[in-house]
């Protein structure tokens, strides 16, 4: 196999002349010994969203050539290409398609430019080691609308705009900088000593000083708990759309997405759900800085990116990080208590309003990430759980399992400070059982049955699909648990958005033209009973015609164990189905603080007798 030497890089120049089209044109720069050939491939998923994307699906055309001569290239596998031995340097050129408005892939038009460089980036297969050089060459597009490029990549020689070349270790280091580029709104500030970014791209009108003051008060607090920041710098590189929301982790930067709604307005605004969410998503995201991009399973060391990488572990990785991004808003200041609660009863909700928390263990659900999370269909709901939410839930209950028998004084803070000392800072991968040995280890001193009591917490919570004794634990801490109705459709739990409990259809609803799509329909209850299916379209309840927006006050005007007629539309046949009108059962979270003292030491970090 061909290697270079490690003072030669792979080099790729990156170009987008037709970007109203929508492509990326690389050029790929390489020595090829003679006699040899080169082959190369292009990752099939990148690390953080796990599932098969299979970028390579998006080169529309590919050849080689030397300085003389053009190079036979053949395609060996989906994403694998190798092509014909030569002598001296060999220049890969090929054009990428980027149309995926996500923090996945790759995107490209008039507006702005956003890839990954697993979606762009071919490996040279044997030079895997070698540095990796990337520059990005501004088009007429960029110069007239004085496009930047923002990337946390070591430049190299950029210009004041950013564009120019960057250099990365090797081929993993290389696909974890990814690119933005575009008319920026920026804001900076520092934190534990560290400069952060913040550039948005995208139409929008958000007070950018106050969200960066109140991201901020999250870092500060975050740098603290780990004992500082592992990295020289932090970008937070937002997409604002109409309506979006995600965001992907990296080594010293986050790719965000999120809808124009979602930010602030105003310095004085107050803040609204969609807000704390889009807090939650940047805290979510730099917590994942040490928790995933440098805590990691064993199974993630190395990557294998040319296929599927099996764990039972994402229900620490995704669900501790989806417990500390919340708590985090209120530990360090920025929401309330009362705001806090409200958002763990929603997420607590996700989990107890679908029968797929009785059907999938959370280790099933992170193993099979591949094809059932990542791959979720209309009846998602009804079988399977979320490794985020449910995996949010039991480091809640271990969190808590944990001050309970120690009076406060081993948390889950203390665990997650030992794996970041013991595998953060050494690259060691965390086995399956590493939380439960270390919650043994340091319970232990306050707990002589610690063996014992950790076991049976962590087989009930990863092996099976029996409740969790989250009601118990925070009735500890002072919160009332309660398992309330749904009181309409647009109820997802936390503080009830109406006075009364509305009727019930037990389905998920969207908008359609002729009437109310149903997305999801859920086990045994009115909709699924009454013979109704997921893709069919209401359009009237009883003899009134029904939307999006009235097809709750209709189904209010029925008394509970009336039945009701319903006409709906299946593959275009008009059908008539009978529907036993009822209230919800007992399926939301609602939380009440009833003792601010019991629940300070929790809501604070800070430890303290009980």
């Amino acid at each position: 196999m061909p290697t270079h030497s490690n003072h030669d890089p792979i080099c790729y120049d990156i170009t987008f002349k037709d970007a109203v089209s929508h492509y990326y044109d690389v050029e790929l720069t390489t020595l090829l010994p003679h006699k040899e050939s080169l082959k190369v491939t292009l990752p099939a998923w990148l690390p953080g969203s796990y599932m098969i994307r299979d970028f390579a699906r998006h080169i529309v055309s590919i050849h080689a050539v030397t300085e003389s001569m053009e190079l036979e290239v053949t395609q060996t596998d989906k994403q694998s290409w190798t092509v014909e031995p030569a002598a001296g340097e060999i220049k890969i050129r090929y054009r990428v398609y980027a149309w995926d408005l996500s923090v996945r892939a790759a995107h490209l038009d008039q507006t702005h430019g956003f890839f990954n460089p697993s979606s762009v980036c071919l490996k040279v297969i044997g030079s895997e080691r070698c540095p990796h050089q990337l520059t990005v060459i501004a088009n007429d597009i960029a110069r007239t609308n004085d496009w930047c490029v923002a990337t946390g990549m070591t430049a190299k020689a950029v210009n004041s705009f950013g564009f120019g070349t960057y250099i990365a270790e090797n081929y993993d280091d290389l696909l974890d900088y990814p690119f933005e580029m575009g008319t920026f709104s920026e804001v900076g500030f520092e934190s534990a000593g560290v400069q952060h970014r913040m550039i948005y791209t995208g139409a929008n009108q958000g007070a950018l000083g106050r969200i960066a003051a109140d991201v901020k008060q999250i870092c500060d607090y975050q740098t603290e708990f780990f004992g500082g920041a592992p990295f020289d710098g932090y970008l937070f590189m937002t997409m604002v759309v109409g309506k979006g929301y995600g965001g992907l982790e990296h080594k010293n930067s986050t790719a965000l997405m999120c809808s124009r709604n979602s930010l602030i307005t105003t310095d004085i605004a107050p803040q609204t759900d969609e807000y704390r969410d889009f807090l939650g998503l940047c805290s979510h995201e730099y917590f994942h800085s040490w928790n995933v991009k440098r805590i990691k399973p064993i199974d993630f060391t190395p990557f294998d990116l040319s296929q599927e990488q099996y764990t039972q572990q994402l229900w620490a990785y995704e669900g501790i990080t989806s417990y500390y991004d919340e708590l985090f808003l209120c530990r360090s200041g920025v929401i309330s208590t009362a705001d806090y609660l409200n958002m763990l009863a929603k997420s607590l909700s996700r989990v107890a309003r679908g029968s797929g928390k009785e059907r999938q263990t959370v280790t099933e659900s992170s193993f099979n990430a591949w094809t059932k999370f990542y791959k979720q269909d209309e009846n998602a709901p009804n079988a399977i759980v979320s490794y985020y939410t449910k995996g949010g839930e039991i480091a809640l209950c271990l969190d808590l399992l944990l001050r309970l028998h120690s009076n406060h004084q081993i948390t889950l803070d203390d665990v997650m400070r030992l794996l970041w000392e013991r595998h953060g800072v050494t690259g060691q991968g965390t086995s399956d059982n590493t939380i439960q040995t270390y919650c043994v280890e340091l319970l232990s001193p306050y707990q002589p049955d610690a063996r014992a009591l950790m076991a049976v917490f962590f087989h009930t919570a990863l092996d099976t699909t029996d409740d969790l004794p989250t009601a118990d634990l925070l009735e500890w801490v002072g919160v009332n648990y309660i398992l309330r109705p749904q009181f309409n459709k647009d109820d997802k739990g936390g503080k009830p958005n109406a006075k009364n409990p509305g009727n019930h259809l037990g389905a998920l609803t969207q908008a359609e033209q002729a009437g109310v799509k149903l997305s999801v329909v859920y086990d045994n209850e009115p909709a699924q009973r009454a013979g109704l299916s997921a893709g069919d379209v209401i359009v009237a309840i009883g003899n009134t015609r029904v939307c999006q927006a009235s097809i709750q006050s209709v189904l209010n005007e029925f008394a509970p164990a009336q039945q009701v007629t319903v006409h709906a539309f299946r593959h275009d046949q008009l059908m008539t189905f009978k529907l036993d009108v009822q209230v919800s059962d007992n399926c939301v979270v609602q939380l009440e603080l009833f003792d601010e003292v019991l629940a300070e030491a929790w809501l604070t970090g800070v430890t303290q007798a009980h």
